[in-house]
Order: C-alpha cells, then structure tokens, then sequence
C-alpha cells in the first residue's frame, strides 16, 4: 500500500484545503467525461454524411454501444467501488475512456466506431460513482448537496468543450480532430489523480460506521425501502431523458433549421452551457448553504418548480422559426439540465449507508442514462427518420416534430420531484443517522 493510498486515521478529518483538492480534481474527472460522452453532439451531422446513415442510424451508432456498456459495467465496478480503492478506480477509468476517445477519432468504419464507443463507455462507467462516493467522504452530510453541486460544474464546462470548442476544431480540422484533442489530456488527468488524491476512511463523517459492504441484493432492498430515494432517482433520470435527450441533437437542429456549421453552432450553445450552466450550478451551490435549505424537503419542491417551468420553455423553443428567439429560449432551458444534478446526487448520498453510496449512484446513472443515451437519441432518430416526407430523408421539419414528442416528459420529472417530499426526512435519518 502506498502513502497515498492509505486511510486516514479514525481520529482525523480531511482538512478544508484537502476537501477543495479533492473537489477540484473531481470536477476535472467529470468535465472530461461529459465532454468525451457529448461530444458527438457537436459533429453528428458530419458522421452521418460520411458514414452515410440516417438519423435512426447515427444515432444508434453514437450513442447505444457507449450507453450499454456504461450501464452495465456501472454495476460491478460500483461494486468494487463500494469494496477496493476509489482513487485507483477512478484514475483507470479515466485512462481507458481517453484513449478510447482518441481511437474514436481513428476509426475509419462504422465497425470501428462502435468498438471504441464502447471502449469509452467501459471506462466511463468508474468515474462518476467512485467521485461521487469519494466526495461522501470529504464533506459532512450538510455539505454534500453542496459539493456534489460545485463537482457538477464539470458539466456545463464540459459541455463547452463539447459544443464550442469542439465545433471550432471540427470547421478547421474535421470531425475527427475532436477526438484526437480530447484524448490526450485525459490520459495526463487520470496519473495525476493516482498519485496526488488520497483515499479516505469510508463513513468517517457519518454517525454510522459498518464494517463490511452490504451485498448487491441487500443494497437494492434498502433502496427499495427508501420511497423518497426512489423518486428522486427517477425524477433526475427523467430530467436526463428530458433535457440531456433534447441537447443531443439541438446542435444538428440548428445546422438543418439555420443552415449553420457546427462552428456556429458551437458558439450559440457553447457559451449557454458554460456561462448559464456554470451560472445555475453555482447559484445552487449558493442556495443550498442556506440554513433553510439544511430542510430536504425545500430542496426536492425546488426542483420540481424548476424543471417545470423549464419544460415550458423548451416545447417554446422547437415551436418557433425565429433564431434570434431560439438564442434566448436556450439561456433559459440549458442552464435548467445542470441545476438538478448536484442536489439530485447530494440527496441521493444523504438517503443510502455509507458502503451503499457508489451502488445508489450507479443505480441513479443506470436509469438516467437508459433514458438519454439510449431511449431519447434513437427514439428521436427513429421518429425523425418515420416522420421524413422527402426522398432525401430527415431534415429540419422531421426532426422538429420528433422532438416535439420528447419534450413534454419533463412535467413527467416535475411529479417525481413532489412525490418524495413525503418521506424524505424519515429516509435520511434511517440511512445515516443525522436527524434533519
């Protein structure tokens, strides 16, 4: 065992300048993975005219192979998560999904393609929960839904990189440039994480302390019994189907509606996703230190008005022709897909045991991710594709319609969101034994 890999002692506690490092280098992790998983975003029309696809087609291509082994593989390595070191789980990962993404930017078939999405989505599968469960311990319970809001920064940052700085480098360079660039840097992220993060002690800031991880079967009948857990669970992962699925294909929609280069197009949603999904995050962060928000109750009914109110917006933003419209409709609807996120995660850690956190998160992103990666891309490229009424296949009209029929399941989050609010003070106190 290395020096870097030991626990801290029972009688101590991470100091503030290690909680902010660890932080720090959380949001790092997370903003190279929404960058590497989003990306194809940005330059999904490219791929489809090369590879020669259709909508159904690109989609499928981009976004199952990467979502089913991401899924899947979140299960067992949430396991070992729950079990071995997180530091060491979370460096790998993030190793094999950037040299994946690299290999992506190589392929030269279909074929090729889907293996290393694949690639990326094996990899990707450690990132998120070992953060998410090594951040538990190096923030109380009352700061949880703070940090995990500030390591969802990595997001919108990440998004950015998707869209703008992506569509730059795919107008100059091509698509395949993209994935070049992001690769490398990554690589160099995941050794500095191996040898300058330290592993903590499991539930060290927790009233309760269990020796051993509970089994698969036993975490998945305490989640069971945590009613509010549940709908919290679904209402983010509906959220992601909702917002994230309308954000996958809104940079090809605005190349088909407005005739613009992903370039342009990157430079219309890159600087929503940084500034307003930065700006919202932040301004949960803020919100959520308030004493009144100490209440999870506050924080559920929160969401719930947000997103539906959001949802509006959307419908609005597909329903107009006017660019200069769709430009400020987006400030007000993108912000709204990042602001769930860290209170989301930090309720669900304040609702499971300490040994059950990697396997609740994992349990949130299997869902969330089904619904945005899997069912909200090919079900929009499915209908695009159906609802095509030319000989040269999808175009704008199509896929306006088709994403039409996405839209309106954010009121479908919004429910979920209310619902907890019955039980969710009982289920935080049974889960860590810290009274609200």
């Amino acid at each position: 065992m290395t020096a870097n890999s030991v626990p801290l002692d029972a009688d101590t506690t991470p100091s503030v300048a290690a909680r902010w490092y660890v932080l720090m280098m959380m949001v790092l992790v997370y903003t190279l993975s929404i960058a590497d998983r989003y990306v194809v975003s940005t330059v999904l029309e490219p791929i489809r005219l090369e590879l020669h696809l259709s909508d159904w087609g690109v989609a499928f291509l981009t976004s199952v192979g990467l979502a089913l082994f991401y899924v899947f593989f979140g299960f067992p390595i949430s396991s070992l998560i729950d079990r071995k070191s997180r530091r060491n789980i979370i460096s790998i990962s993030l190793i094999i999904w950037s040299a994946m993404t690299t290999l992506t930017g190589l392929a030269r078939t279909s074929s090729l393609f889907l293996l290393a999405r694949i690639g990326v989505g094996i990899g990707e599968a450690g990132g998120t929960p070992g953060a998410n469960s090594i951040l538990s311990d190096y923030f109380p319970a009352v700061r949880r839904p703070m940090a995990l809001t500030v390591f969802s920064l990595g997001a919108p940052i990440g998004a950015w990189i998707a869209a703008q700085v992506a569509g730059q480098i795919a107008d100059h360079y091509g698509w395949r440039s993209v994935f070049l660039c992001l690769g490398v840097p990554g690589v160099i992220a995941g050794l500095l994480v191996f040898f300058t993060v330290r592993e903590p002690r499991r539930g060290q800031l927790d009233h309760k302390d269990e020796t051993e991880a509970p089994t698969f079967i036993e975490t998945m009948r305490f989640l069971w019994r945590q009613r509010s857990a549940v709908h919290v669970m679904i209402g983010s992962a509906v959220t992601a189907l909702w917002g994230w699925g309308l954000v996958y294909w809104l940079p090809t929609y605005l190349l088909r509606a407005f005739g613009l280069s992903p370039g342009a197009s990157g430079d219309i949603l890159g600087p929503i996703h940084l500034i307003g999904g930065v700006g919202a995050t932040l301004f949960t962060g803020w919100l959520l230190v308030w004493p009144t928000m100490a209440d999870p109750r506050r924080i559920v009914k929160l969401l719930g008005w947000w997103v539906g109110l959001a949802t509006i917006v959307s419908i609005a933003i597909l329903y107009t022709h006017s660019l200069a419209t769709v430009k400020i409709l987006c400030w007000l609807f993108i912000p709204s897909i990042y602001f769930y996120i860290g209170p989301c995660f930090g309720i669900l850690l304040n609702l499971a045991q300490p040994r059950m956190r990697a396997i609740f998160c994992a349990s949130t992103l299997f869902v969330a991710n089904v619904g945005n990666l899997i069912v909200a891309p090919n079900m929009v490229g499915f209908l695009s594709d159906w609802f095509a009424t030319t000989a040269a296949g999808p175009d704008a009209a199509s896929l306006r319609l088709a994403m039409l029929c996405l839209a309106p399941t954010g009121l479908w989050a919004t429910a979920h969101y209310f619902w907890s609010v019955k039980d969710i003070v009982g289920d935080q106190e049974r889960a860590t034994g810290i009274p609200v």
